[in-house]
């Protein structure tokens, strides 16, 4: 979700008032999805890299999320969504945490879409969780190294038993995943608009859904197996 700095520095505002614009796109695309039928949406709220950012700022975003937390997780549960957060949880401050860890719990046993944020994450740091896991399920003989295939270490990833994501959107007019879901990604269509964050609403998510309506994926098929396998 890129572009909240850029948005308030159009407009001559602080970076913090970009990021509470933001929460809105946040809310809306939440809707969107939950209307479509999207099973799971998962946002990449703040990097690992993130911490590098002013400390000013940083602390504004701990307590947006927060403040966030408390508004909208009534609201989440209402309509049947289930959180979860990924990421280095520890690095949070324990206010954060409690919050974070409050919210799953409410919202534990729903059904309906999957929301999945992204905190004090990078795709890097997961996959080297996910290998030391591993590693410490062979050094103590509870797995043998012979057994680890590509299911056996995805499942120690953040994402862990949930499907890998079809589709990437990425807003603000980068055109790099700048280390989210490395693993995950490998076969997720990539979508990007210079649209900025705060300014992406309902239209641009059905760009978007569009877009992706439209791509034939192969997964190393050639096109023609898959129109046999249609008829």
């Amino acid at each position: 979700m890129d572009g909240n700095g850029r948005w308030a520095r159009k407009r001559s505002l602080p970076r913090h008032a970009g990021h509470r614009a933001g929460v809105k796109s946040v809310r809306e695309i939440v809707e969107n999805s939950a209307r479509h039928g999207v099973q799971y949406l998962t946002l990449f709220a703040f990097s690992s890299e993130n911490w590098q950012r002013p400390e000013e700022e940083v602390g504004m975003l701990m307590s947006l999320f927060l403040e966030a937390l408390r508004r909208e997780v009534k609201e989440l549960h209402k309509n049947n969504v289930r959180l979860r957060f990924i990421g280095e949880r520890d690095r949070l401050d324990s206010k954060l945490n409690e919050k974070i860890s409050d919210a799953e719990a409410v919202t534990a046993e729903n059904t309906g879409l999957r929301l999945q944020v992204a905190v004090a994450y990078g795709g890097r740091w997961d996959i080297v969780e996910a290998a030391r896991n591993v590693a410490g399920k062979v050094a103590s003989g509870a797995i043998d190294a012979d057994a680890i295939d590509e299911a056996a270490f995805a499942a120690e990833l953040q994402l862990g038993s949930a499907p890998d994501p079809d589709l990437l959107i990425r807003t603000g007019g980068e055109q790099r995943i700048s280390n989210f879901l490395l693993w995950n990604l490998a076969y997720a269509e990539l979508w990007f608009t210079d649209v900025l964050w705060p300014d992406f609403g309902h239209a641009e998510f059905e760009a978007a859904l569009a877009y992706y309506s439209r791509r034939q994926r192969r997964y190393g098929h050639t096109g023609e197996q898959l129109e046999a396998v249609k008829c």
